[in-house]
Order: C-alpha cells, then structure tokens, then sequence
C-alpha cells in the first residue's frame, strides 16, 4: 500500500496516474468494508487518504515541472 516519498518522486507521472487509481480503488472498497461492518483495521482509511494525497502532491509537481 503506502510507500514511502522518496519512492513516490521516482516514479512518472503515469505511474502516479495508476498509484492513484489503486489507491482510491483501496479505499472506496475500505469504505464499503465499513459500512458492512468488516473492516477490521479502521486506520486504513486515514492511511489511504493521506497516500492519495501524497501521490497527488507529487504528481502537481511533476506537472509544473
């Protein structure tokens, strides 16, 4: 799931573009996980938040590169 930032700069912006995709898919499925009463691990969606922040901040930077 989460890498860390230096890994995040590395990679192109295409790559952010599927980073991104993953990780919204990840959490719109936490969030149905939640609404059923199976998520076991009620973090994950503050982690995964943060992450498609992360990526998206990078990707913003690559842009105005």
């Amino acid at each position: 799931m989460a890498k860390n930032t230096k890994e995040l700069k590395e990679l192109s912006v295409a790559e952010l573009d599927k980073k991104l995709r993953d990780t919204r898919d990840e959490l719109l499925k936490a969030r149905l996980n939640k609404q059923t009463g199976q998520l076991e691990k009620p973090h994950l969606l503050k982690q995964l938040r943060r992450e498609i922040a992360r990526v998206q901040t990078f990707k913003k930077q690559k842009a105005t590169a």
